[in-house]
């Protein structure tokens, strides 16, 4: 009872301005309630009180002392600035002083004596507290707990229920006794403040770790996606057959002197189908590309540019070649040495190194100085570089820039997915994907890629673009050196590049013109409906293979391209032959697709730049044209003007199912001696090598 009159007493007689700035800055509070300022005005509230009302005063500050304070002797500090602080500036001293020297840990404490002071102090509204005062709770601002007592700082936020306020306080234990140690503070509180700080959310990121995982696991799914093969891997082994000029290593029948000018077919040893087990061939303009059945890649002739996609530096030079030697039977390497550089003059295979992602190859292409790979997943990698009429072209747009111009590992294309098959023509490529959709890149010079170029933006010509064609709507692509042919799914035939000759087929107005082009792919009038089902050209001529075992020719006539006896065709078509110019300065050409007499059963035909090869349903094999280098095998390097049979002792009794045609060499493969020939067999090679 005695305590309670002494705190109604001092809480009546206690009326200076000090005590009225304090309770204003308690009720300013009310929105944002700062712990240090409430504590702040209680010490101001002991120290201005006169001695009389010590006890008094003692008790209501010693109500807000927390029991922190006890345990680090709050009140010995309490008593010193109760003495030297001044009115006014030594109040706003005193807490900056006191605020920092508080344990973290009491600010539960504070709140609890703030409530009670303000519940025991009416509220002056108009008050102005002191400008120095409000700052300095500003300092104390975060300090770990005060967010967490946030919820028990909104008890003081209503000051005008005055009765409700006292109702609380007198029902809440007194800590300020200095006897009373701290563990007889509520725990409640304490474990409030104990518990908020705590961070939650760290469990719950901890649990993301597995998520993470889930994507590797679906990585070897990856190789799933590709199982669907686009195209199936040749199994057929054959026998391969090389003729005409081999000075650079084009025969692939090492360094003998007599491998140099082969007259007649010859079995090539290294190329075996016990041996080496080759399943396919490209021939390029001076060089070869080879597919095995283990996957390998064998590769030999001039590597100038890049062309073998391997390295083939060698110390050797040249010697002395005896021009006088003649052998023409299939046997027989013995001689002294030619000089040639062995690693361009034997089949050799690209190291497995160069292709890391261990891709698995169907086919192979080759043109001038490039040579192509396609996998069973519709990848392309190919090496080399195009040339243009001004020299070394380049490879890749991506290389030309950064001044490289000549590929001289195995590279992956890029652009092309799904291809099924690639023909090359000198310095052009053509890629046929699964759905139909044509792909050129290269010299766009006579505009073989089917698209206009211009000199300034010629490096565009590098890298593959579609060809407008019927879209998914072609079956075949072929290729001569300078133009393009496609045959689509409703029998007819496209063709776009130089015309000059009249090598594309078509006879526009300017057809034979020097600098006659065709620009985009248009439709060959006289090959639709034929039933073409496989097509090629040369330098300056075309042929093509029909499904009722047709042969048809056409293009320039002079060096006997046709197979057909000039005399024969002026008689008999006349009409569809022409000079080239209308001076009649320039060579004739057979303008209209002709049919040529004596191959009746025709199932694969090959263009060199100036000769033919024609391979028949029945193994036989015809050739004619130029033959400078022996390059028609038939003995002679007279030039061959009628489609004549090749007949030597060395593929008389085999069964021939294909033939390539280089600048100045042939090549021919046959069904192995012990392995019985199918139709199959015979597809199998014919399909993708249209490739010279």
């Amino acid at each position: 009872m005695a305590r309670e009159k002494r705190t109604k007493a001092a809480a009546t007689k206690d009326k200076s301005p000090l005590r009225a700035n304090t309770q204003a800055k308690v009720t300013k509070k009310k929105a944002a309630p700062r712990k240090g300022a409430a504590k702040g005005a209680a010490k101001a509230y002991t120290s201005d009180n006169d001695a009389s009302n010590e006890d008094v005063n003692n008790t209501d500050v010693q109500e807000h002392i927390s029991d922190d304070e006890e345990m680090t002797g709050a009140s010995d500090t309490e008593e010193a600035p109760a003495k030297s602080a001044p009115k006014g500036k030594g109040k706003a001293k005193a807490d900056t002083e006191k605020v920092p020297a508080r344990p973290k840990r009491a600010a539960a404490t504070k709140v609890a004596a703030t409530e009670t002071a303000a519940s025991k102090r009416e509220p002056r509204k108009k008050a102005a507290p002191p400008a120095e005062p409000a700052k300095a709770p500003a300092k104390v601002k975060v300090t770990g707990t005060e967010k967490a007592t946030a919820p028990t700082s909104k008890e003081p936020v209503a000051p005008k229920k005055k009765d409700v306020k006292p109702k609380k306080a007198a029902k809440r234990p007194n800590p300020a006794s200095e006897d009373e140690s701290d563990d007889e503070q509520p725990k409640s509180k304490r474990a409030k403040t104990v518990k908020q700080p705590s961070v939650a959310p760290k469990p719950a990121k901890a649990t993301k770790a597995p998520k993470e995982s889930k994507p590797r696991k679906k990585a070897p799914v990856k190789p799933k996606k590709a199982l669907p093969k686009i195209n199936e891997l040749p199994e057929g082994r054959f026998d391969y057959f090389v003729f005409g000029e081999g000075s650079n290593g084009e025969l692939g029948l090492g360094t003998a002197k007599n491998a140099v000018d082969v007259k007649r077919p010859r079995f090539n040893p290294s190329l075996s189908a016990s041996k080496a087990g080759v399943v396919q061939v490209a021939a390029g303009g001076m060089h070869c590309a080879a597919l095995t059945h283990d996957n390998q890649i064998l590769t030999w002739g001039v590597n100038d540019q890049g062309a073998l996609g391997r390295n083939t530096a060698w110390d050797g030079g040249l010697k002395e070649i005896n021009e006088n030697q003649d052998d023409d039977s299939s046997s027989s390497d013995s001689g002294s040495d030619s000089g040639m550089n062995p690693l361009e003059a034997n089949p050799t295979p690209i190291p497995p190194e160069c292709f890391p992602d261990n891709p698995r190859f169907s086919s192979v292409a080759a043109g001038d100085s490039t040579t192509f790979g396609v996998t069973d997943e519709g990848n392309v990698y190919g090496w080399g570089t195009f040339r243009t009429n001004e020299g070394i072209f380049g490879f890749s747009k991506e290389d030309l820039h950064k001044g490289k111009l000549v590929q001289l590992e195995p590279k992956l294309v890029p652009g092309l997915k799904n291809i099924k098959q690639v023909a090359c023509g000198a310095n052009h490529a053509l890629a046929l994907d699964k759905n139909g959709s044509v792909f050129a890149w290269g010299s766009g010079q006579q505009n073989q890629l089917g698209r206009r170029m211009v000199e300034r933006t010629k490096e565009t010509g590098l890298d593959p673009h579609p060809v407008n064609l019927p879209k998914k709507g072609v079956l075949a692509i072929g290729s001569g050196d300078y133009h393009s042919f496609g045959i689509d799914n409703k029998d007819n035939v496209w063709a776009w590049g130089n015309n000059s000759w009249g090598e594309t087929g078509i006879t526009s107005q300017t057809v034979g013109e020097a600098n006659a082009i065709v620009e985009t792919p248009t439709k060959v009038p006289a090959l639709s409906g034929k039933g073409i089902k496989q097509i090629c050209g040369g330098a300056h001529h075309s042929a093509a293979v029909t499904n009722d075992g047709k042969l048809l020719i056409w293009g320039r006539v002079d060096g006997y391209q046709m197979g057909i006896r000039i005399a024969d065709l002026t008689a008999q078509h006349h009409n569809d032959l022409q000079y080239a110019d209308e001076n009649q300065t320039r060579p004739k050409i057979l303008k209209v697709p002709t049919e040529v007499p004596g191959i009746n059963d025709a199932q694969y035909v090959t263009c060199g730049p100036d000769h033919t090869i024609c391979v028949t349903k029945t193994g036989k094999v015809y050739s004619w044209g130029f033959s400078a280098n022996y390059q028609t095998g038939q003995g002679t390097d007279d030039d061959i003007e009628v489609a004549t049979q090749i007949a030597n002792t060395a593929i008389k009794d085999r069964h021939v199912i294909w033939a390539g045609a280089g600048g100045q060499y042939s090549i021919l493969a046959a069904s192995a001696i012990d392995t019985p020939m199918t139709d199959g067999d015979a597809e199998v090679i014919a399909g993708p090598s249209n490739s010279a």
